[in-house]
This record gives structure tokens, sequence and C-alpha cells, in this order.
């Protein structure tokens, strides 16, 4: 059977774990703030604060931003969950935009219709990789900035929509030749096992926010909240020989390990010069074997100014309704190919349309949604394998569409 998207573990990544390990110092510690300092040279921010997961490195930012009740948060309606649970969370409400038409990320014109005085956050997610369009985000913000209507000190400062990329596929990604994460105030990145990059769990935040904003100040205020409010982490004590410390405010616990780290390292020293060019290789592997076949739909990777991560294959097929999608999936398990979707639209689940969301609303993602299949990329896939997975799909959707 070939896998989904196991992660790339060899000898180098258990040697820099073990190393870890032997030093006698395994939670948050030098290790982490390494890590830290390498990854904001990487995207080109201006800090980075290392965290356990996606979810808590969003959540925690836009807490101490000051997004509560009555605020809305602009998120879209095709992306996992964790997009728009986390709003739930801090009591905001999130305000769902529809897929722009054949393609992933957001459409621009229901963004814009969706902003009021009460949007105090946009929150693109580069699905599969590719960046979605923050040139024009920013102009809509810059056009919308009559509305805004600031609540607390930092929102005033900012005076306009903040813009906080969902991140988590789009690490490497590009636009203009520059990192993605440079076009957004706030990036938030994941380091999930099936990511382009792990720590096996894990996230970051990437601060770009223009001044008044002191990112330094943030990021250690934001390392203080990651650690139930305390002033010293316990590196810290140990190393200054004092262990007093304060609690300064009633914070969470959301920090990232040394051993978590340590994997991380290893994945970004290798990450430019093997990572993305083996799964860009995978992909485009995948659209010159099925660039010949009507029913195929090729999901973006490149275009003039912009290029993905490559972190998905989202192979869409022309005329599939979502069970014969089901039913192709079926069909490759059974050919030793496993597959996943990308994804189901927030309003399709319980929760959301208890919450009143009506899938009805959102025509260009369920289109996108019900048409597609997720191939296998990680960085083990061989050529053999590759071909095998785009003859099985082509037998496989052929003998569907045929029926």
């Amino acid at each position: 059977m070939i896998p989904f998207s196991p992660p790339r573990v060899d000898q180098k990544t258990i040697e820099a774990v073990t190393k870890v390990l032997n030093s006698g110092w395994i939670t948050t510690g030098p290790v982490t703030k390494a890590f830290e300092i390498e990854l904001a040279k990487y995207i080109k921010a201006s800090k980075v604060l290392c965290l356990n997961s996606w979810t808590n490195a969003a959540e925690l930012f836009l807490r101490w931003y000051g997004i509560t009740e009555g605020d809305e948060v602009l998120v879209p309606a095709y992306t996992y969950a964790a997009s728009a649970n986390i709003l739930f969370h801090l009591g905001a409400t999130p305000i769902l935009v529809d897929s722009e038409k054949d393609q992933f990320n957001l459409d621009l014109k229901d963004l814009e219709s969706k902003i009021t005085s009460k949007t105090k956050v946009i929150m693109p997610v580069d699905i599969g990789g590719f960046p979605c369009n923050y040139e024009a985000i920013h102009q809509i913000i810059k056009e919308k900035q009559k509305l805004f209507e600031p609540k607390n000190e930092n929102e005033s400062n900012l005076n306009r929509i903040l813009l906080f990329s969902d991140a988590a596929h789009s690490l490497g990604a590009t636009i203009g030749q520059e990192p993605a994460a440079v076009y957004s105030d706030v990036s938030c990145f994941s380091f999930h096992a099936v990511k382009n990059l792990t720590t096996a769990e894990g996230g970051a935040l990437g601060l770009n926010l223009p001044a008044p904003f002191d990112c330094e100040e943030i990021y250690k205020t934001l390392n203080i909240y990651s650690l139930h409010g305390q002033t010293k982490d316990a590196l810290s004590k140990t190393n200054s020989g004092s262990w007093k410390y304060d609690i300064i405010t009633a914070g969470y616990k959301c920090n990232m390990t040394d051993m978590q780290a340590a994997i991380g390292q290893v994945e970004l020293e290798r990450y430019a010069s093997e990572t993305l060019p083996k799964r860009k290789q995978i992909c485009q592997s995948y659209d010159e074997g099925f660039s010949k076949e009507s029913w195929y739909i090729s999901p973006p990777m490149k275009s003039q100014d912009k290029e993905s991560s490559y972190h998905l294959f989202q192979l869409r097929i022309k005329g599939f309704t979502d069970s014969m999608r089901d039913e192709a999936i079926n069909l490759l398990k059974e050919k030793g190919v496993s597959t996943n979707v990308h994804f189901m639209p927030l309003p399709y689940f319980t929760f959301y349309k208890n919450q009143g969301y009506n899938i009805q609303d959102y025509p260009n993602a369920i289109e996108s949604y019900t048409s597609v299949i997720s191939l296998p990329v990680f960085y083990n896939l061989t050529q053999v394998q590759i071909n095998h997975i785009i003859q099985s799909v082509k037998e496989s959707i052929n003998s569907l569409l045929d029926d």
C-alpha cells in the first residue's frame, strides 16, 4: 500500500533527537530558540515564535491582539476546521467566504462584500500551498479602511483590518521570488506530521507587524503567554541561578520542546535543496501524467508571479460527483493507493450547520469539494510508485466515467 503522506525520518533525524535526549534538556530551550531564528531568516519575518500547534499559535496571537465577542473574522468556507474553530473559542464570529470559481483559495469579490465595521481580521488560507492574492487583499483592506472601528489599543495602532495568513500549507511558497509570508502582518505555520516540514506536532507564528508595533516585544509577551503567564521559562531560571518568577497574566501552555525543534532543524536545513524540489517533481509528474485526459483539471501550482510549496496535489475531475469521487477513492485503495480529500467545506459539518451556516451559500466550494482527490506527495515516493499512481487513477476514473 502506497501511503498518503508519511514523514521523512532518517538517521539524521534520529541523531538530532538523540543528541537532545542525551543533553539532559528536552523541553523548550536552546534548540527551540535556534530553530526560531533559522525559521525567521527563511521566511523573512521580524520574529518567529515556535509553539505546539498551528491552532494554539493562532489562538494565542488573536487573544493577545484582542479578538473577542462582537468581532468578525473572514475565513474561507473551504478550509480545515481549525481556521474557524479557534474563533468560537474567542467568542468572535467566523464569516465564511466562498472559494474562487474553479480554484481552491478564497473569492475576492465575496470577501469584499462581507467586510463590515465589525470585521477585525481577514484570514486567507493558502490551500495546498498556493498563495492567495495578498496584493489584492491589501488593496481591499485599504479601500475598506473607512469602515474600520477599533475596539482596543492594538487595533487602534494598526488602524485597519489585520491580515493574518493561515500558512499551514505554504512554508516555502513564493510571491515574486519572496517568501509568501512577507505579505501578511502575521503568518501562522503548521508542522504537523503530514506537513512539508514536520516537528511531529508543532506550529509557528511569523511576525511582520508594521510600526508602531515592536515585534521583539510582542515575541517576548507571547512567549510569556505560552507558559502560563510566567516571566521566566525553565531554561532561563536555571541559567540565571534564580528560581523566582512572576505570573503576570492567566496564560496558556503551548510551548514547543527541543525534541520537536531538533526534528524541525533537520527538516529546515534540507528544505529548500531537497524537500521542495522533490515535491515539485512529484506534482509535475502527476500534472504531465494526466494532461491528456479530457476530465483532468490541473490544480494551481505556479503562475507568473506565484509558486506553490507543493504541499498537496489536489486532483480535480471534470464531471465528477461526490459519490463518484468516493467510489474512485475505494477503487484506488484496492489498487494499493492511499488518498485523501482536502477539504470538506465547513458548512457540511454538524457543528457549523447548527451555527446557521448553509452550504448552498458557497457554490464554488461545493464544486471543488465534490470533484477533488488528494494524491500521495512525500519525499520517499519513488518514480515507480508515481507511475503506478498515475496509471491507477486513470483506470479508476475512466471506468467510472464510462459507466
